[in-house]
């Protein structure tokens, strides 16, 4: 009976309305297993639930924060913003709500900084942010980030959270973005540079059909929703019954369709390990 009191009430979720006598964002669900945890818990654990592990989503700069060495962090192209070429009904308000509620100028967050000592460049897209659909801006500055890498001869390191595409807000302009990235990356893997992808919930559309199927490694987290369109709209589209759960990070993994499967507590450890790797294998080139 130490949780009946759960039963008798609703427990607000983090960033909830408090109710009767319980601070506000003291607990928070689990929205896969249900579980009430204790917010700070919860967040000393990365967002990961304590019960079943699902992993929530994180924001670009919680994201950095958690993977980059303190400090370390400087972004770059922040002034770059999304212009509304086809002047397409309601985009700029869209625009401006979703910078209100994000605090980001746009669905992704670039720069250089160190992990574990490393120098990088990365990007990491947001799905807070419309999201995390691709337009110009999101496009441009990961293009900038990956041809930063290639000019100073370091990796590149890319994270989605992305789930909408191309935004159709900006047509042709945002289908672009597909071959422009893909190309940064090419001319970065022909300059013999080690570019990693990691896949976040969700890594969808357009996204999985350009940059973030093309890093030389590419790791997941656990449960991942990654594919190119969600399951409801491939259902409609296919003839054929698809396998259970065909678009997780591990039915991926078995399938060699990605490299690892990573829990979001190792993460870190894991790609400093590849990053010292590149880099001992970059010297013993030189030398």
């Amino acid at each position: 009976m130490a949780h009946g009191w759960f039963g008798r009430k609703k427990i607000p979720a983090a960033g909830a309305g408090a109710g009767a006598g319980i601070p506000e964002g003291l607990w928070t669900q689990c929205p896969k297993c249900k579980e009430v945890l204790f917010a700070r818990e919860w967040e000393r654990n990365l967002k990961v639930c304590l019960k079943c592990h699902h992993h929530f989503w994180l924001t670009a700069r919680e994201r950095i924060e958690m993977l980059v060495d303190p400090g370390s962090f400087a972004e770059l192209d922040g002034s770059l913003v999304s212009a509304n070429p086809l002047d397409f009904p309601g985009y700029a308000d869209k625009l401006r709500r979703h910078g209100e509620k994000t605090g980001l100028t746009d669905a992704i967050v670039s720069g250089e900084a160190l992990l574990g000592g490393h120098p990088l460049t990365l990007a990491v897209t947001d799905a807070h942010f419309m999201r995390g659909a691709m337009g110009s801006v999101v496009g441009e500055r990961l293009t900038r980030a990956v041809e930063r890498a290639t000019a100073r001869r370091i990796p590149t390191l890319l994270v989605s959270g992305s789930g909408g595409g191309a935004r159709m807000e900006e047509g042709l302009l945002s289908l672009m973005q597909m071959a422009k990235t893909s190309a940064a990356l090419a001319r970065h893997n022909q300059a013999g540079l080690l570019s990693i992808v990691l896949l976040t919930d969700p890594s969808l559309a357009g996204i999985m059909a350009s940059w973030g199927s093309l890093g030389d490694i590419l790791l997941a987290e656990p449960a991942a929703q990654i594919g190119f369109v969600g399951e409801r709209v491939s259902a409609q589209a296919t003839l054929g019954k698809a396998p259970a759960n065909f678009q997780s990070a591990e039915f991926q993994l078995q399938h060699g369709q990605i490299d690892l499967v990573t829990p979001r507590k190792d993460l870190r450890d894991t790609l400093q390990r590849l990053l010292a790797f590149a880099g001992n294998a970059s010297a013993g080139a030189a030398a």
